[in-house]
């Protein structure tokens, strides 16, 4: 196993870059994390060795309630990842491959799992609003609405880039973020597994029961 050190928001920099809508930024002065990359690896996960600590996130859930991050998925599998409902492409996919993966567990493991969405656009993302489009895809999903400057900060200590929505050249209005999902481990809270947009359904289906047990996929 050879060792690499990373800004975790810079290893999806080459495929963002081709996206419309969801992208990343300058990764410079994010957080650097130190990943074990094993030669000739096919997985879609990358297991950090330095996790992340959960982020010290106070939103708003989609029934207009206090949502602490860290307090309510303390001791729990937990998916995060930061996406916006207006997106055209990633955002849906990413949510709808983990959605589709969850259904494969137990409904024991399904109950013990939490999947956070965090929107990057505040403005248009409303409790309702976010309510109303995960309820397409999971109903059990946490939606995250609030001020963008604290979705910003909680990001960028996962290393994941979030920049204000700003408008494209026919007048749409867009999110660029990092489109990583981070997993956190029930034992540790420590996030320890990255996965970019290229994760599969399979990808998800082969690793949340080890996700689950706290173990590296």
């Amino acid at each position: 196993m050879r060792k690499k050190l990373f800004a975790a928001s810079a290893l999806l920099v080459a495929a963002t870059l081709t996206l419309s809508a969801c992208g990343s930024g300058d990764d410079a002065g994010k957080a650097v994390a130190d990943v074990s990359v094993e030669s000739g690896s096919d997985k879609a996960a990358t297991i950090l060795d330095q996790p992340f600590e959960k982020p010290d996130l106070v939103l708003t859930d989609t029934q207009g309630k206090p949502y602490d991050f860290r307090a309510e998925t303390k001791g729990r599998p937990t998916l995060i990842y930061f996406g916006y409902t207006n997106c055209p492409d990633v955002c849906p996919l990413t949510m709808s491959n983990i959605a589709v993966a969850k259904k494969q567990l137990s409904r024991a493991d399904q109950d013990k799992l939490r999947i956070v969405f965090v929107t990057t656009d505040p403005k248009r993302d409303t409790p309702a609003a976010l309510g109303k489009w995960l309820k397409g895809i999971d109903p059990q999903v946490v939606g995250l609405t609030g001020d963008f400057s604290t979705i910003q900060a909680g990001a960028r200590t996962l290393g994941i880039s979030i920049e204000p929505t700003s408008k494209d050249k026919n007048g749409k209005t867009i999110s660029m973020h990092g489109t990583q999902v981070i997993a956190f481990s029930p034992k540790t809270d420590g996030g320890y597994v990255l996965y970019g947009e290229d994760a599969t359904v399979d990808d998800y289906i082969k690793d949340l029961p080890k996700i689950i047990k706290g173990q590296n996929p």
